[in-house]
């Protein structure tokens, strides 16, 4: 029953073997989806005595006068559709299990999956797609298998059964069903063929609107500050504008379909009475027959509607489980690997010729990297803008592969490392400091079991510790998504001390002190010094102040490395940092 999915609306075998490898995801629901659609097919079966009943009443009760007849027969009638009725609810329960718990298990395979997805690879998604692809998608799925399991075995029983009742009622009269059902099932085919390439236009034209929508959100501040809201308004409605266009598109050929359908039964429903009506009159046929095929006629045309429906939802199902299906498709680029770091190795870090290149960028971010670091000692990664100074920290953790050259940590190259043991390894502070919503513990722990020694500990040495003991909470005060009840400089020592929890033998912070006042960045890098001795420490920025006291300073330019040395090394060497600190320090100049 599971493979039974309208084959009608599979175009390609690609497809089709992505729709089929959702299918597992409904093993642990088998005998929901046995028992959902056995119960309505029950119930589809005692609807379609309801007719004969109805013929009974009409012909011997009712024209014979035979009260107890008649009581018997509103009886029965009562009794079917109550049992009816009970078929239903429980078909009904069945259904929405499977469809609720299959949707459970499909969300949380592609989380897991998009989990193991690599930068690279994230980037080429987009994250709004993903997102659409992990809400709206798999709502829509999760409909779709509903009401597969309700509706897609019992509307054709009910018509088929409908047709052969009527056969039974007056075989005659039967023929106009015989016709009218094959003409019925090739104009609903007709239109699936167009509507299911159309809701897929229409699900990748909503991912971009939703690109749209995040960027505008994301950035309301700035287009708020350059007074581009008209400019960005303009925009959306031109994406919006596109989708509408789009829905439209599909939504016209689809709601062809139940007015067709309408036409085509009540033409069939006019014939058969036209011609039942002739032939009561001479005798061939009584009033309940009549009625009976009526009422059958009338069942094909619900049922129709239903299915014309049903099967509207289920080919924007299938578009939409396909897209999912494309996720979890993509294999992770960045496998890993078995071996395990020493981290007591001398160097502890090491790059060898290493390079990096982004997905759609010709020229690489950095190249001809080759440096090492020894436990304990500081390195300082120093440049313009678009240098190449997070691409190089990126590296150590294997946030991005080398395209070119190697990496090395605990003398093994990262792509043979166990990525739980190296990024275990790895304290890393980006440039963007992410809070999550939840607790202040919640955010430095993010599930680890910490004590609250250790926690305070790790605020202390981030700088952190003041303005958390002067909430009320402290480390159980709350934190809004993007950490929006805090200030710029306060998000970023929260994101600090989260690295400084683990006590990680590598800590690299990318920029992530650049909202902090000189006075405080001095004191975090002593802290840094005098807590973290053994730690190799990476430290990227774009102060001078920030890195010229460190062990070693890498000058980057345009991704290529211009130097490497001290501070007082550069300072008679490289040009590059020489200008730079002479811009940030103009008072020095002046004295010389």
């Amino acid at each position: 029953m599971l493979d039974g999915l309208p084959q009608l609306l599979l175009n390609g075998n690609d497809e089709e073997l992505r729709l089929k490898s959702l299918l597992v995801y409904l093993k642990k629901y088998r005998l929901e989806c046995v028992l959902a659609p056995l119960f309505k097919l029950t119930e589809a079966l005692l609807e379609l005595l309801v007719p004969l009943v109805m013929a009974e009443l009409i012909d011997r009760g009712i024209a014979g006068q035979n009260a107890p007849l008649i009581w018997r027969m509103g009886l029965r009638l009562a009794l079917l559709a109550a049992v009816g009725l009970g078929f239903s609810v429980v078909a009904q329960y069945f259904s929405a299990k499977a469809a609720t718990g299959f949707t459970f298990e499909l969300k949380a395979a592609l989380m897991r999956h998009i989990q193991r997805l690599s930068y690279r690879q994230i980037d080429e998604q987009s994250v709004p797609t993903l997102i659409t692809r992990m809400t709206g998608d798999m709502n829509q799925v999760q409909t779709g298998v509903n009401l597969t399991l309700r509706l897609l075995l019992r509307s054709p029983l009910v018509v088929f059964g409908a047709m052969v009742m009527a056969f039974r009622v007056d075989a005659p009269s039967a023929v106009v069903f015989a016709v009218l059902i094959p003409a019925l099932g090739l104009a609903v085919y007709g239109i699936m063929r167009v509507t299911l390439p159309g809701y897929r236009r229409v699900q990748r034209a909503s991912d971009e609107t939703l690109a749209r929508v995040r960027e505008s959100l994301t950035g309301v501040r700035v287009i708020r500050a350059f007074s581009r809201q008209a400019y960005e308004e303009e925009r959306f409605a031109d994406t919006h504008a596109r989708l509408s266009g789009l829905q439209l598109r599909v939504q016209r050929v689809s709601a062809a379909l139940n007015p067709l359908t309408l036409v085509m039964v009540n033409a069939g429903l006019a014939v058969l009475l036209y011609t039942g009506g002739v032939r009561v009159n001479i005798g061939q046929l009584t009033q309940g027959q009549v009625v009976a095929l009526a009422n059958y006629m009338s069942q094909i045309l619900v049922e129709l509607l239903k299915l014309a429906n049903l099967l509207t939802t289920i080919s924007r199902s299938l578009a939409c489980a396909d897209r999912i299906a494309e996720v979890l498709r993509v294999t992770p680029d960045m496998p890993d690997g078995e071996a395990e770091p020493d981290l007591g190795a001398s160097p502890l870090i090491e790059f060898r010729n290493a390079g990096l290149s982004y997905t759609g960028k010709g020229k690489e971010a950095v190249r001809h990297l080759n440096l090492s670091l020894k436990p304990g000692e500081s390195l300082g990664i120093i440049g313009g803008t678009g240098s190449g100074k997070s691409s190089a920290a990126a590296l150590i953790a294997r946030l991005y592969d080398a395209t070119e050259g190697a990496v090395l940590v605990g003398g093994q190259d990262v792509r043979r490392l166990r990525l739980s043991a190296l990024r275990g390894a790895v304290g890393y502070v980006p440039q963007k400091a992410q809070l999550f919503s939840g607790t202040v513990r919640d955010n430095l722990t993010l599930g680890r079991s910490v004590s609250d020694e250790a926690l305070w500990e790790a605020l202390d040495t981030a700088q952190a510790a003041d303005f958390v003991r002067a909430l009320p909470e402290g480390l159980d005060a709350p934190v809004q998504q993007d950490g929006r009840n805090f200030s710029g400089g306060q998000r970023q020592r929260l994101t600090i001390a989260r690295a400084l929890v683990g006590r990680t033998p590598i800590l690299i912070l990318d920029d992530s002190a650049s909202a902090l006042d000189a006075q405080t960045d001095a004191r975090l890098r002593r802290a840094l010094d005098a807590r973290l001795p053994g730690t190799a420490k990476v430290i990227i920025s774009q102060r001078a102040s920030s890195v010229m006291r460190l062990d070693r300073i890498l000058v980057l330019e345009n991704g290529e490395p211009v130097g490497l040395g001290t501070h007082e090394q550069l300072m008679r060497t490289c040009p590059v940092y020489i200008e730079t600190y002479r811009a940030q320090f103009p008072e020095e100049v002046s004295a010389e």
